[in-house]
């Protein structure tokens, strides 16, 4: 089982003014595969974003985010991913995006991303519940495998 931490970024739900839905689908989908050893949530700041990313690095094999993805000026999800990852994993984004865009054009302006940090993997989600639970059900199977590779562990044919 992965031990996984769960970022939701929104500043309503921060402040207590919204449930945080998108969060609550995240735990429940990702049970199939980890245990949540971290859920939080922080409003759209880009150092507090960073600092709950780099605070979780080493001790998960995996963090969700969920918000900030959009275009709104708000929206800086991805600007403080990109700043602590050490290299990206575009398809899991691109995979999101065209999941997304067979129920709607509009996924397309989602500016999520996913990288690697150290030995733990960080993808984006968008900060719809719907948007997360279709775009983990394509993912969720490919993580532990992806979350090996970080790890190292080679597989058959490289030993």
């Amino acid at each position: 089982m992965l031990k996984v931490a769960i970022l939701s970024i929104s500043d309503k739900c921060s402040k207590g003014e919204r449930e945080d839905k998108s969060g609550q689908v995240i735990s429940e989908i990702i049970k199939k595969i980890g245990k949540i050893k971290y859920y939080d949530i922080v409003p759209d700041e880009i150092d507090l974003i960073k600092h709950k990313i780099l605070e979780y690095v080493g001790n998960v094999d995996l963090i969700l985010t969920t918000g900030g993805t959009g275009l709104s000026p708000r929206d800086v999800t991805p600007e403080a991913t990109r700043e602590v990852i050490d290299k990206e994993v575009p398809g899991i984004a691109e995979a999101l995006r065209i999941e997304g865009m067979k129920k709607t054009n509009r996924a397309i302006l989602s500016r999520g991303i996913a990288g690697i940090k150290g030995r733990t993997l960080i993808i984006n989600l968008p900060g719809s519940p719907i948007a997360v639970k279709e775009g983990l059900d394509i993912i969720v199977d490919v993580i532990p495998h992806a979350v090996e590779k970080i790890k190292g562990n080679m597989g058959e044919c490289a030993r």
